[in-house]
């Protein structure tokens, strides 16, 4: 063995081969973790059966409440004395509370605004109603005609429309 002290300066450093340089494309880089981004939520195409779901059962129901009363006055035209006339007579109630059933099981499913709308609309469909049968049963007093209650429903149902519309056209 040599009694020499080993040489305290370092030798020359190697050379490192290119794959080991970070930049190398011989390198596989891995990237840096990406922080968690919230992205936007995509509108939901609702399907058709959920899209025109209320339509669908107040078309049925309105289907049964036709065939109900066709054959409800059928039946009472042939039996004008029977004893069971007036349940008879009542039926066609049943499949209009299913209508009714329906009818707020839509309303409840509405968006703040469109329920704004549909308050502000039957609370004019109510009060129009309300003055319209009103100002009539003088009239009626005075010597106009006697109309049926079954006008009553309709009138409704065209001022709500019509309160509807306008109430729609106010919020735009």
């Amino acid at each position: 063995m040599t009694d020499q002290e080993p040489d305290t300066q370092p030798m020359e450093t190697p050379v490192d081969p290119l794959f080991t340089h970070p930049a190398s494309p011989f390198l596989r880089t891995q990237a840096s973790a990406i922080a968690h981004v919230e992205m936007p939520a995509l509108p939901q195409v609702p399907s058709t059966w959920s899209t025109y779901r209320t339509q669908i059962e107040f078309g049925l129901a309105m289907v049964a409440y036709l065939m109900v009363l066709v054959g409800s006055v059928t039946v009472l035209q042939a039996n004008p004395t029977a004893p069971w006339r007036y349940v008879v007579a009542v039926l066609p109630v049943v499949p209009a509370g299913l209508t009714l059933t329906i009818f707020v099981r839509a309303l409840s499913r509405l968006d703040e605004l469109q329920k704004r709308i549909q308050m502000q609309a039957f609370g004019f469909s109510l009060g129009a109603t309300a003055l319209l049968t009103f100002a009539y049963g003088f009239l009626e007093g005075a010597g106009m005609p006697h109309l049926s209650w079954t006008f009553v429903l309709p009138l409704m149902a065209i001022l709500w429309g019509v309160g509807t519309a306008f109430f729609s056209f106010r919020y735009r």
